[in-house]
């Protein structure tokens, strides 16, 4: 099992590589022949953490609406991600205290 920064740091990748999806499809929206950008994720079971591969839609076309959701969920699981390792931090920091 992977520390909690590490799972943490995992799930910061992943929320980027979505938001990176999403803008990248809502800036490419009005391309000819365009084909969306689509991150699937996997909970890494053996180690903890998630797995991320980025692929393309199988038909041409926008989906702002989606892109748009996806892009602001991503941005929350980024943060949340964030506050993990700044939480474990001060955890750390409290317990070097008390040893100390």
């Amino acid at each position: 099992m992977q520390s909690v920064s590490s799972v943490a740091l995992s799930g910061i990748g992943a929320a980027s590589m979505q938001m990176g999806a999403a803008a990248h499809n809502i800036a490419n929206m009005e391309t000819p022949h365009f084909r969306r950008q689509q991150v699937a994720q996997a909970a890494e079971a053996a180690l903890g953490g998630v797995t991320t591969t980025l692929s393309f839609s199988a038909a041409e076309g926008d989906a702002l609406a989606n892109d748009l959701v996806q892009h602001k969920a991503a941005s929350y699981q980024y943060i949340a991600n964030l506050r993990v390792i700044r939480t474990q931090d001060r955890m750390m920091g409290s317990l070097l205290d008390m040893q100390a």
